[in-house]
């Protein structure tokens, strides 16, 4: 009806907010496609895009609300180029290195690659990371494992809040709200995470350094004259 008292004739994004007694307030009517376009995708099987395309080609929608069919469930997560530990505020710099997940149930929409320079004046967002299941609880598994195998170097990244998110017990019952962040998140959130990798940055040093303090000893067991020889014969050829 909002857009009919408009004339409005193309794809567009009707917000709501609900309140804790389940009632429905207008928030706003955006004029295109909502960055979370996928998730309505996944869940339907259609192609949102398309559709407006043949919409501003003057062609009618390809279904009817009848069509319509809702299936399994599907998560986006919005990678964003900005430090969690430091009140999501922008990062910019360039990316050395990426790696997008993939398998079944995962979609990557993503407009950055490895030499990338993330500029401070323009919207953080990276990419959208969009996971699929039959239901719940293996779409949070499957979002897990592709947070996991996602990786990206060079910058600061939300990765990791999308990481702490999926393992909350709220989040994962559906229990939540939009004072999610302000009620259970704070930078010591993700501490762990970041001292087991400087951790494993550490080990590795060691075990580098002492291999090499080993294999420099093994060398003077086996050479144990080598810096008087080596001198001696430096001294004759003098």
């Amino acid at each position: 009806a909002l857009a009919q008292a408009v004339d409005y004739a193309s794809a567009g994004t009707v917000e709501f907010i609900v309140d804790a007694d389940k009632k429905f307030y207008f928030l706003e009517m955006n004029t295109r496609l909502q960055v979370e376009h996928p998730v309505t995708e996944w869940i339907t099987g259609l192609d949102l895009v398309r559709e407006q395309v043949h919409i501003a080609a003057g062609e009618p929608l390809s279904f009817t609300q009848e069509d319509v069919r809702f299936r399994g469930h599907a998560i986006e997560f919005r990678v964003n180029a900005e430090d969690p530990s430091q009140g999501f505020l922008p990062a910019a710099g360039y990316v050395t290195a990426v790696h997008f997940p993939q398998g079944p149930g995962v979609r990557n929409d993503a407009g950055f690659y490895a030499g990338y320079e993330i500029p401070t004046i323009y919207d953080p967002l990276l990419a959208k990371l969009i996971v699929w299941a039959g239901d719940r609880p293996q779409c949070l598994a499957r979002a897990r494992r592709a947070i996991h195998e996602y990786s990206i170097k060079g910058i600061r990244h939300n990765l990791p809040f999308h990481l702490w998110t999926v393992h909350q017990p709220d989040f994962v019952a559906g229990d939540y709200d939009t004072h999610f962040i302000d009620r259970t998140f704070t930078p010591e959130s993700l501490a762990p995470g970041e001292t087991e990798e400087d951790l494993a940055r550490v080990a590795a040093a060691i075990r580098a350094y002492r291999e090499r303090d080993h294999l420099a000893v093994n060398e003077a067991k086996l050479h144990p004259n080598w810096k008087w020889i080596a001198r001696r014969d430096g001294m004759e050829g003098g």
